[in-house]
């Protein structure tokens, strides 16, 4: 009777360590992830300039239709997300396919080197690329000399050749991150696959499109869902490819690089400061991250 009533002693005084342990997380995850995203809804309700605010309600989601200025951002997320996220993904894909085949020698220092740009740092990354792409950088210069172009591409001067230079650099950084996803799926994947459609005469593109796509389809899914809210919350690299930068007046040659995140940024600390309209359109990448994720599990088929 004795040894019972001390067991249970034993039980509720690790109950109630188990419990304080719990509860520092649940105070930690209220404090610094709850209450910013409740106090963000309630602050994209209310209009400020500087510390003064004042409620309007729907008032900042109406004005989006008007502003000029945020729907130029909206358009470029967009033109960035439509052309060089399927770009990375296939080519991740294909990376994948190539380096998971066991008698490519040395793949293992090729996937090191494709996967190092995710591990570089943003600003030095985007400061190199934007002295290689300058007039006079190493691009224009070994171009120039393979006659290829005859005078040198204003890269970071020009609305549409600006966004290209930040595609080849989100491309550049990210394609290795990805194929690493890739890779691990394709080890789950049996080499009697490949080696039966191979005795049935399949080629290696036949291959590719009718077992490594079909089997690395979650993976395909997941990598697309992060992608896609990973450009939407495109900041750094036009914020730092930009020829205005921080300080100028706008963000690439007419402002062809302003992204949503980088417009958010300048109404909270770049324009008068006006924190309630810049949740507003936090919001709005939320929403449309939510519409863009659940029909991309719709597309792929997914049941659950």
């Amino acid at each position: 009777m004795q040894l019972r009533k001390t067991s249970k002693s034993y039980e509720k005084t690790l109950d109630r360590y188990g419990w304080l342990f719990i509860s520092i997380a649940v105070i930690l995850l209220i404090v610094f992830m709850f209450y910013p995203i409740v106090y963000s809804l309630i602050l994209s309700t209310m209009s400020s300039k500087g510390i003064v605010q004042k409620f309007v309600g729907f008032g900042n989601y109406t004005r989006l239709v008007k502003d000029e200025m945020f729907l130029k951002a909206l358009k470029n997320t967009f033109a960035f997300l439509i052309i060089q996220v399927p770009i990375m993904l296939l080519l991740a894909l294909v990376l994948a396919a190539i380096l998971n085949d066991k008698t490519i020698k040395f793949r293992g220092l090729f996937r090191t080197g494709i996967f190092l740009p995710a591990v570089t740092s943003l600003v030095a990354y985007t400061i190199l690329f934007k002295m290689m792409f300058s007039a006079d950088g190493f691009i224009n210069a070994g171009l120039m000399r393979l006659n290829i172009i005859k005078q040198p591409i204003p890269w970071l001067m020009d609305p549409f050749w600006a966004k290209v230079t930040v595609i080849i650099a989100m491309t550049w950084r990210w394609t290795g991150y990805n194929m690493v996803f890739y890779l691990s799926g394709l080890q789950s994947v049996p080499d009697e696959l490949y080696e039966a459609a191979e005795i049935d005469g399949a080629s290696k593109i036949q291959q590719f499109f009718h077992i490594t796509i079909p089997m690395l389809k979650p993976i395909i899914v997941f990598t697309t869902i992060m992608s896609t809210i990973g450009t939407l919350q495109l900041f750094d690299e036009p914020m730092n490819l930009s020829q205005g930068g921080v300080t100028g007046a706008t963000t690439g040659p007419g402002n062809s690089l302003l992204t949503l995140s980088v417009y958010i940024y300048n109404l909270c600390f770049k324009y008068m400061p006006n924190f309630g309209y810049a949740a507003t359109i936090a919001y709005v990448i939320v929403f449309i991250v939510a519409i863009l994720t659940f029909i991309q599990f719709k597309v792929a088929g997914d049941k659950e």
